[in-house]
């Protein structure tokens, strides 16, 4: 029998809430790494822009997903003009 997942990280992880954290943090983040790209920014740019240091840019590049918090990424979105909208539905 074959299962059907809303997304990876759902495949990946038994708790729901561990997968829809992980799927949030890796959204944020590709928003992120697709501005610096976009904007041509080195890493030492990108990090003055969004207050961090060089290496926390390093480590989102590298997609270490495991060291952002939600907080920590909104308020790096929010630092280079992206805003983040939140949208809630009721399960099923």
């Amino acid at each position: 029998m074959t299962q059907s997942h809303q997304n990876v990280f759902a495949a990946l992880e038994d708790d729901s809430a561990n997968a829809k954290n992980l799927f949030i943090r890796s959204r944020l983040m590709l928003e992120i790494r697709k501005y610096i790209q976009e904007n041509k920014m080195t890493q030492k740019e990108a990090s003055l822009k969004m207050g961090v240091t060089q290496p926390r840019i390093s480590d989102l590049m590298r997609g270490k997903i495991d060291l952002f918090t939600i907080d920590m990424l909104v308020s790096m979105l929010e630092k280079i003009g992206i805003d983040v909208e939140v949208s809630l539905s009721r399960a099923a």
